[in-house]
């Protein structure tokens, strides 16, 4: 079993950065790759980020290339998403996940959700 809690989201304003945290939890941890994903209100959950513990490994989706990036701290087994320049079209909720395959963006490939932290970014 995997256990996720997400943490660090709140209002800002457009322009500014954010940081995200997810605590993973469980002696298989190591063993499964990590993603974040969002949730706007109305519309369907999607992929941004993932890595792997060992080396760091990331992969981006394309919306949010050059403004997030996910890293992780494996002694902490704690995975952030940095957030800069920050629209008010990231919105969202926002999701840790645990995948037994690593850096993939389909959500049907993660076993593991945290709770969600909101994160909502005014103009």
């Amino acid at each position: 079993q995997v256990q996720l809690v997400e943490s660090g989201g709140g209002l800002v304003q457009a322009g500014t950065s954010l940081r995200l945290s997810c605590v993973a939890s469980g002696r298989t941890v190591s063993s499964y790759g990590m993603g974040w994903f969002r949730q706007a209100p109305g519309k369907e959950r999607d992929f941004v980020a993932a890595i792997t513990w060992s080396r760091g490994s990331t992969y981006h989706a394309d919306s949010v290339k050059g403004r997030f990036t996910i890293s992780r701290d494996y002694a902490k087994n704690t995975v952030y998403l940095q957030m800069n320049s920050l629209k008010p079209d990231d919105t969202a909720v926002y999701y840790c996940a645990a995948s037994k395959m690593y850096l993939t963006g389909s959500i049907s490939a993660y076993e593991y959700w945290g709770q969600g932290t909101q994160v909502t970014v005014s103009s």
